[in-house]
This record gives structure tokens, C-alpha cells and sequence, in this order.
């Protein structure tokens, strides 16, 4: 799984909705869905690197275009 280390859960979830995903439900984790996937990002500071690279996986983009949207 790849690494993404050291970034906020706040500029996880800008670069999410960048790529297409919207909030759905927020409360200790933000919910995140594009009309086919569902996405949880932690509400930690900073999200562990593993936790967001199954994110990033899930979300069907690779780690160099998560970056790009960063």
C-alpha cells in the first residue's frame, strides 16, 4: 500500500472533493461518497500515511494524482 505522510484531514478532504467526491455525513470521521464509492477519513492531524493510501486507493486515484489535487 503506498504512503502518504504528514497531510491534514482537512486538505485530504479538499483534494477529494477536487476529484469528485462530496460530503455526506461528518462527526469523528468525515464521510465522503462519488455516487459509487464511500469514502471515511479520520479526523486526524496528520491522517496516518497507510490509512490515507487505502483512502486514495479506494478512491480509485493513484498516489501521484492525490498529489497533484493536494
Amino acid at each position: 500500500m503506498p504512503k502518504i505522510p504528514g497531510v491534514n484531514h482537512r486538505d485530504a478532504v479538499r483534494a477529494l472533493e477536487k476529484a469528485g467526491f462530496r460530503i455526506v455525513r461528518e462527526g469523528k470521521h468525515v464521510v465522503m461518497t462519488d455516487g459509487v464509492r464511500i469514502l471515511t477519513i479520520p479526523r486526524h492531524n496528520p491522517v496516518n500515511a497507510y490509512t490515507l493510501g487505502g483512502i486514495v486507493r479506494d478512491a480509485g486515484l493513484t498516489v501521484e494524482k492525490f498529489r497533484d489535487l493536494l
